[in-house]
């Protein structure tokens, strides 16, 4: 199994609660499959770029025009997104580990989000065909931390529609999600207790990805 971790959090482990949540999930998952091929992407250490026009042009004009030849520029300004979508689409489980910035994922994941989602490397589209995912990626785990408090379907949530829609985009709808909330000290007195209950679960969504079956043209694929 292949697992790609993109974190989005400048904060030192001790300090970030998704950071935690994080540790938790991938001692449990390495203790449990200790084969687990692991792909650490830090993107405070790996910054993506802003979408660009050039990259734009260079994803998008050959889905428009199948004689279009992207020029140089375009081609280096796609060297980003085809090194991380490379890592991305032989991966069986994405993991994103981040806070909620002001009711959202933090810019710099949306950065990124951005340079993969990009056809002729995470899917394609075509009138005739429709969306069809170039990736292999059975489940998304989402590992979160928030100084608020979020109940189901809150309308103010803009991150985790962020995710799972963007990813259903391309053919994965099997997001799981792991949310340590009330972790402001100015509102709450039982971040603790936020924090061990969602570390908890964290192990737990570590077991069910460790029991995913990879199916026979997988495994060869690998």
């Amino acid at each position: 199994m292949n697992v790609l971790h993109v974190c989005a959090n400048p904060k030192p482990t001790e300090e970030s609660v998704s950071k935690q949540l994080a540790s938790a999930f991938f001692g449990k998952l390495i203790e449990l499959k200790p084969e687990v091929e692991l792909v650490n992407v830090d993107l405070y250490d790996e910054k993506p770029p802003f979408y660009s026009y050039e990259l734009y042009k260079r994803v998008w004009n050959p889905v428009f025009d199948e004689s279009y030849e992207p020029s140089k520029v375009e081609e280096m300004a796609m060297n980003y997104a085809a090194k991380q979508a490379e890592a991305f689409n032989e991966a069986d489980v994405l993991v994103l580990t981040m806070p909620m910035w002001n009711f959202s994922v933090p810019a710099i994941m949306k950065a990124w989000m951005d340079q993969i989602l990009s056809p002729g490397l995470t899917f394609s589209i075509s009138k005739e065909d429709g969306v069809k995912g170039l990736h292999k990626i059975k489940s998304v785990v989402l590992l979160v931390a928030s100084g608020g408090v979020y109940k189901e379907d809150d309308d103010r949530d803009a991150l985790t529609r962020q995710v799972r829609h963007s990813f259903d985009f391309i053919g994965i709808d099997d997001i799981e999600i792991v949310w340590a909330e009330g972790q402001s000290p100015l509102f709450f007195t039982n971040q603790e207790e936020n924090k061990a209950m969602a570390i908890e679960a964290a192990a737990e969504i570590a077991e069910d990805i460790a029991e995913i079956d990879l199916t026979p043209a997988e495994v060869a694929a690998d």
